[in-house]
């Protein structure tokens, strides 16, 4: 009989004794605590506080600006992350909730943000009255719904097509539901979500400047932040402070990319579906100085015995049975769509009822015509955006080491607020005398583009080895190679960015679409231009036109183009 003998408590000691990397990790998360809770403070201050001191375009005040914008943007992704857990599973799980919740997500996306503050910014600063807390709960919510809707999509498009045999062997050891989500939904997920997180994060960005300015009434609250600072700049026409925000943006969006999202994406490697190893892994040196240490471990480790004891606690599951979908009591599944139906009927009544009563015929008409032409405009600027960015996904999703230079590139581009080459725009379409209806289009894609490429690239990167590995072998190159494995492989992933991108091309066409730069007012016809007016106007019953048949455009366009395409994917294009 042999015993297993324990580790020595001297043996003990100098396992856990701590080493060069446990002083340098210490110092960088020591250093980042202390920036969170001085970001935190001000947060919490009174609402006076704000008044007391404005925001200056002095550029000594910009790393403390960048602090309070980027603790809102974390926070607002960390809600982000949690609503995708819960809403985008609770749809690709539940048969009846997904067909509430995707077209409500579809709908969602297609609101403006200006719409969402008209009605959370009085709710969030009656919470916390008299306080900044309040107002900064508002502009989190307002970036929130920036990122949340493009990272539910992709969770849910990925628990969607969970490969079959990773769905038979759940269902042979029989897993609850809360143990299936953890060793399979999400790690299977995490890779495609880890990619839309970062570009939910550049999204933000663009949204940061209507974010930080919030309006009640004839009163502006204004916080420090860098988009603040840039609205600011651009609205006293000071080329100067617009330079110093951008430049401090990059470096902003370089820290965070090494010290967060870059150890994220080599961590989440680990979860790609694949047979056989990746010859070329990502990297990052954050990840490997972690790793290294030796305290680390040590103080995670009741974190993680916390979560094996609940999973421990948790009943286990019962006899697994295979549910079928016409399973289920056809009386009820009537009366649960008869319900549906007279939600989807009461609403829409409600909404002629507002608008019938409050405006003419010539209003809607007006609007539904402007709403084509931004139709066409979106269209064209996808199939364009699809046309560049595809390749060139692919491209950097098949190299790990190149998609480590491309990846903080890429987020610069795509966190680059529009607004700051409004300038440029003008000015050239005024030298130029270009139309506005042309030359102002691709101001709607510049911050939405990118969705195409991040999804693509994290399909492309989520591509088994031994497929392309196999795929060599028998020599398959060219156009065959791009129709038998590249485009398959990567479908349901542009999918996902060209919905997302579609959805936030109307949402920013409110902006785009109406351009101002000092005496310089540029006009292009559309849904954008009609809500922006509307809104400047203050004719409350042609902004929730305009918002009511932006939604219909894209719940329609949703539902003939990108849902047929989307079960397209999961029937023919599962691995």
């Amino acid at each position: 009989m042999t015993t297993t003998r324990l580790p020595s408590f001297s043996r003990m000691l100098r396992l856990t004794r701590p080493n060069r990397e446990d002083a340098i990790a210490f110092a960088i998360l020591s250093g980042l605590a202390v920036l969170v809770f001085r970001a935190a403070e001000g947060a919490v201050a009174p609402l006076s506080s704000l008044n007391l001191e404005p925001v200056t375009l002095a550029p000594v005040h910009l790393p403390y600006y960048a602090l309070r914008t980027v603790l809102r943007m974390f926070a607002a992704l960390l809600a982000s992350t949690v609503f995708t857990l819960v809403v985008a599973t609770l749809a690709a799980r539940s048969r009846h909730a997904g067909r509430l919740i995707v077209p409500a997500l579809d709908i969602l996306q297609s609101v403006p943000i200006l719409g969402f503050l008209t009605f959370t910014v009085t709710f969030f600063m009656n919470l916390f009255p008299g306080n900044v807390l309040g107002v900064e709960l508002a502009s989190v919510f307002a970036i929130f719904t920036s990122q949340a809707w493009n990272m539910a999509f992709s969770f849910y498009q990925s628990l969607r097509s969970v490969p079959g045999d990773l769905e038979e062997v759940c269902q042979g050891f029989a897993l609850s539901p809360v143990r299936r989500f953890l060793r399979l939904d999400l790690p299977f997920a995490t890779p495609a979500l880890v990619w839309n997180a970062m570009m939910s994060m550049s999204g933000g960005w663009f949204f940061v400047v209507a974010s930080e300015a919030i309006t009640v009434g004839n009163t502006t609250a204004t916080l420090p932040g860098i988009g603040s600072y840039l609205a600011m700049a651009i609205q006293q026409q000071n080329f100067h402070a617009v330079g110093w925000a951008v430049g401090t943006m990059a470096l902003v969006i370089l820290a965070y990319d090494q010290l967060f999202f870059r150890p994220i994406v080599a961590w989440a490697d680990r979860f790609r579906f694949e047979q056989t190893a990746s010859a070329d892994a990502p990297q990052s040196w954050f990840h490997d100085l972690l790793r290294r240490t030796r305290l680390l471990p040590v103080v995670l480790a009741p974190l993680a015995t916390l979560g094996r004891l609940l999973l421990a606690l948790e009943p286990r599951a019962r006899r697994q049975r295979v549910v079928v979908d016409g399973a289920s009591n056809p009386w009820l599944e009537r009366l649960w769509q008869a319900g549906v139906w007279l939600g989807v009927i009461a609403a829409l009544g409600w909404t002629g009822h507002y608008v019938l009563t409050s405006l003419t015929l010539q209003d809607m008409a007006q609007a539904l015509g402007d709403a084509m032409i931004t139709m066409v405009r979106v269209i064209v600027l996808i199939v364009l955006a699809s046309v560049i960015w595809v390749p060139l996904g692919v491209m950097i999703g098949l190299r790990p080491r190149l998609a480590e230079r491309v990846q903080p590139i890429a987020q610069f581009l795509a966190a680059f607020p529009a607004n700051v080459l409004f300038p440029f725009a003008v000015i050239a379409i005024v030298r130029f005398g270009l139309a506005p209806d042309v030359w102002l289009s691709p101001l709607m894609i510049l911050g939405t583009q990118w969705y195409i490429l991040f999804n693509v690239i994290a399909g492309a990167s989520a591509i088994p080895n031994d497929l392309r590995e196999a795929a060599g072998m028998f020599g398959v190159r060219g156009w065959q190679w791009w129709r038998q494995v590249a485009l398959p492989g990567i479908f349901p992933y542009y999918i996902t960015g060209a919905l997302t991108a579609s959805g936030g091309s109307w949402n920013a066409s409110i902006v785009a679409e109406v351009v101002t730069w000092g005496d310089h007012h540029l006009r292009a016809h559309g849904l954008g231009a009609y809500i922006a007016d509307a809104t400047t106007a203050g004719n409350y019953p042609q902004v929730a036109l305009g918002i009511a048949v932006m939604s219909l455009f894209v719940l329609g366009f949703n539902r003939l183009v990108w849902r047929p395409l989307y079960a397209f994917g999961e029937r023919r294009l599962r691995l």
